[in-house]
């Protein structure tokens, strides 16, 4: 079995939430929203010692919260997704797979991880890309396939045309990588782009372009589980589904 390793964005303020403590950390059901991904990437397959987080906003908050279990890496500018994954370049490395997973989504479980890794591994994919079939897309990246049904590209909404955005299947934000691909990938990322920001998606991109490998998408089961947190509203709905899961 290849090593599982798992980089989770937790560096956002979550200024949608209100209040003074960093957004992953925010409870959900007794425990920090972050703890959620954290648990499912250890279903998934990853150790403990084989998960880093990446922090920014207030990291000793996030720290203590979280406990010395996994590692860290420290964020210190906001750049982007891109940015805060390369932040992670000498944990990610070149050896087995890397899962790319968001400190907001307490509803992801380790079932679907554990499939995620077992369709990348059967498919011999460079990247799988978690995607959700939702009745309302707006505001997500939506998933552009060909004729075929395979994987062309990821377009934001700002940049999609109206046919793209009547696209019903998104994405979700956590993605598994080959780890030699997503460096090779993450050392030719660039900021040309109206935000000024390094773009994870754009690593998808150059993939493709530059013949690395085969990426392909994984639809979850529940859209539910893709749901992230971003304001107490967010928070309430969340306990709501877990309440009906346990």
């Amino acid at each position: 079995m290849k090593r599982i390793k798992a980089v989770i964005l937790a560096a956002g303020k979550g200024t949608r939430m209100k209040s003074e403590l960093p957004k992953v950390i925010h409870e959900v059901l007794g425990k920090p929203m972050v703890n959620y991904s954290i648990e499912a990437a250890m279903e998934a397959g990853a150790e403990a010692s084989d998960i880093c987080l990446v922090v920014g906003h207030k990291a000793e908050l996030v720290k203590e919260a979280v406990g010395d279990k996994v590692r860290y890496v420290l964020q210190e500018e906001q750049l982007g997704t891109g940015h805060a994954v390369r932040c992670a370049g000498d944990f990610i490395g070149t050896e087995g797979l890397t899962m790319v997973l968001c400190g907001d989504t307490p509803l992801i479980t380790g079932n679907t991880l554990k499939q995620l890794v077992e369709t990348h591994l059967s498919e011999k994919n460079a990247v799988t890309v978690l995607t959700a079939r939702v009745d309302d897309p707006t505001g997500y990246g939506r998933i552009i396939k060909d004729n075929w049904g395979k994987f062309v590209k990821i377009v934001e909404q700002k940049d999609a045309t109206l046919e793209e955005q009547r696209v019903d299947e998104i994405n979700s934000g956590m993605y598994l990588f080959d780890s030699a691909v997503l460096s090779n990938a993450l050392s030719k990322l660039t900021n040309n782009n109206a935000q000024q920001e390094y773009y994870l998606t754009d690593t998808i991109e150059i993939v493709k372009s530059q013949g690395l490998g085969e990426v392909a998408v994984m639809v979850v089961g529940d859209a539910d589980e893709i749901k992230g947190v971003n304001s107490q509203e967010q928070l309430k709905e969340a306990e709501e589904i877990l309440k009906k899961r346990a």
